[in-house]
C-alpha cells in the first residue's frame, strides 16, 4: 500500500478513536506530501521520497522537541515528542552502528577513498546506500572517523 493511503487510512482510524495528537502528527505528513506531490517538479511520491519527507518532519520535530525542553515549556516538548513517537511509526527500523559502519567500510573500499580528501565521494554514496536506514550526522561521524 502507497504511504498516501496508509496516511489516509490512518486519518480516518485517529478520527473515529479520537486521538488527536496521532490525527494532527498524520495531518502534518498529509500537508508535507501534499506540499511534495505540487511543488512543480512533476516527480511521483516513490517510497524513497516518502521516506525523505518523514525524516524531513521527524528532524523538524526533534528540533523543537529540544528547543521546547531548553526552555522550560514541557506542554509543547509532550506535543512534539508524540508527534515523534507517530512519525516514527512510518520509518523503516534504523540501523545498528555495526551495520552502518560495515556499509561505509565498504563504500570505502569501493571508492578508494584513502583520506579526508575523498569525504565528499564517500558521503554521496554512502548516504544514497543507506538512505532512510541510518542518520544523516551519524553516517558523517562514522565516515569521518573511518577515513582518519
Amino acid at each position: 500500500m502507497a504511504l498516501t493511503d496508509t496516511i489516509n487510512n490512518d486519518i480516518k482510524t485517529a478520527m473515529k478513536a479520537k486521538d488527536k495528537d496521532a490525527l494532527r502528527a498524520l495531518r502534518a505528513i498529509k500537508s508535507a506530501i501534499l506540499l511534495a506531490n505540487t511543488d512543480g517538479t512533476g516527480e511521483e511520491l516513490t517510497e524513497e521520497r516518502g521516506i525523505k519527507i518523514l525524516q524531513k518532519l521527524l528532524k523538524q520535530r526533534k528540533e523543537s522537541l529540544d528547543i521546547y525542553t531548553k526552555q522550560g515549556r514541557d506542554d509543547l516538548a509532550a506535543t512534539e515528542q508524540s508527534e515523534i513517537e507517530v512519525i516514527e511509526r512510518y520509518l523503516p527500523e534504523p540501523m545498528s552502528e555495526d551495520e552502518v559502519k560495515k556499509i561505509i567500510q565498504g563504500v570505502i573500499s569501493d571508492t578508494g577513498a584513502e583520506s579526508m580528501k575523498d569525504m565528499g565521494k564517500v558521503m554521496g554514496a554512502a548516504s544514497k546506500k543507506l538512505a532512510g536506514q541510518a542518520d544523516g550526522r551519524v553516517i558523517s561521524t562514522m565516515v569521518r572517523e573511518l577515513l582518519s
